[in-house]
């Protein structure tokens, strides 16, 4: 359990109630402190790739995070690195696709050079990714797995209520955010 307080979280806490509860009806506590959670660990940027391969470079590829999640045909030493990658993979996805649509340019030549996906296939995997999370439901993970549940079958809700957020700290800080992920 976290003790410490992030000193964003609160001020992150009301842009997601607002945006979640107060425009989408979203009246989810545990969703709302996890997102803007969220949002105060990818403002810190070594956070958002922090699955790393066996050198200890950061993964950028959606495709090298999955083989980094599986324990049977890729490299997760065990079924706990699988739902802890899997749920970074689901983070990333609800991040960058509710924070920096901009940044899942929909060239094939972007995507080869970059490593980025497509914004369908991103959402489809953040997705998957958090309902596997979900399947996680025994022992220390009981708790968790019902939000990973609702999280997964309301991404898409999420997604949106990430670009209301976004929205809102444009307008009240123009040049707040940057144009793109890296």
């Amino acid at each position: 359990m976290r003790t410490e307080t992030h000193p964003l979280e609160p001020f992150f806490q009301q842009m997601v109630r607002n945006s979640y509860a107060g425009k989408l009806g979203m009246h989810d506590i545990a969703i709302t402190q996890y997102v803007a959670h969220l949002l105060c660990e990818f403002s810190e940027s070594d956070k958002l790739y922090k699955v790393r391969d066996e050198h200890g470079k950061p993964l950028h590829s959606l495709e090298d995070m999955l083989e980094a999640a599986d324990p049977v045909h890729g490299t997760a030493p065990s079924f706990d690195a699988e739902r802890a990658v899997r749920k970074h993979i689901g983070d990333y996805a609800l991040f960058v696709s509710g924070m920096y649509p901009e940044s899942l340019e929909s060239t094939a030549v972007h995507r080869r050079r970059h490593s980025h996906e497509s914004f369908e296939k991103l959402v489809e995997t953040g997705k998957e990714s958090y309902y596997i999370v979900s399947q996680f439901d025994l022992e220390e993970y009981a708790d968790e797995a019902p939000m990973f549940r609702r999280l997964a079958g309301w991404f898409d809700r999420c997604i949106y209520g990430l670009r209301l957020v976004r929205e809102d700290l444009i307008q009240s800080k123009p040049g707040f955010l940057p144009s793109r992920v890296n």
